[in-house]
């Protein structure tokens, strides 16, 4: 026992039951089926995700690949989107004589191009009735006063798709509702 006045006893000073030294707490030990059993599922679920991580990646490279080919030309196509709108300039300046050799001959080119672009999937934006942002490009308003407001008035520049993709949006004129006239009567 402890006298009042002893200061208190530090677990290094505390006596040791010599019971529990010779006899340490037992701890469970593990069935050997079971430390088998416990490793076979942690490697079969490891396999079950490693083989589904592996056709996940497949299923990616495979789409990658099928879209890296239908996107192929995608740059050589719209730089040549300014050549094209460079020799419809052209055609349009020839279209004063249509029954010139140059105008017959950059016509049956243009013919030749219209194809090349379908067969390579692309298309020419409809530029027709209301302004949509995903498709086209205001570069100008006017003042409309028959009609509504946003509607196309003309292209300035035609716009592409390929496939289902926006290589240039189309550059258009659209209209606006004029200002209404300030009565100034006094």
């Amino acid at each position: 026992m402890q006298a009042d006045n002893d200061p208190p006893q530090t677990a290094e000073e505390q006596p040791v039951d010599p019971a529990t030294v010779e006899n340490p707490p037992e701890t469970p030990e593990l069935d050997p089926w079971e430390e088998l059993e416990a490793d076979v599922a942690k490697w079969k679920e490891l396999s079950l995700r490693t083989a589904a991580e592996m056709d996940n990646l497949r299923k990616r490279t495979a789409r990658e690949r099928e879209e890296a080919i239908r996107y192929a030309n995608q740059r050589l196509l719209e730089e040549l989107l300014p050549v094209i709108d460079n020799f419809e300039m052209g055609m349009q300046a020839a279209s004063q004589d249509t029954t010139s050799m140059i105008y017959i001959g950059m016509d049956m080119v243009r013919r030749q191009l219209n194809e090349f672009l379908a067969s390579q999937g692309v298309e020419e934006i409809d530029a027709a009735g209301l302004f949509n942002p995903n498709l086209h490009d205001a570069v100008a308003q006017e003042d409309c006063a028959a009609g509504e407001e946003g509607r196309i008035l003309r292209v300035t520049r035609r716009g592409f798709k390929l496939r289902d993709r926006l290589l240039r949006p189309a550059s258009v004129v659209v209209s606006k509702l004029p200002a209404p006239a300030e009565g100034g009567a006094a």
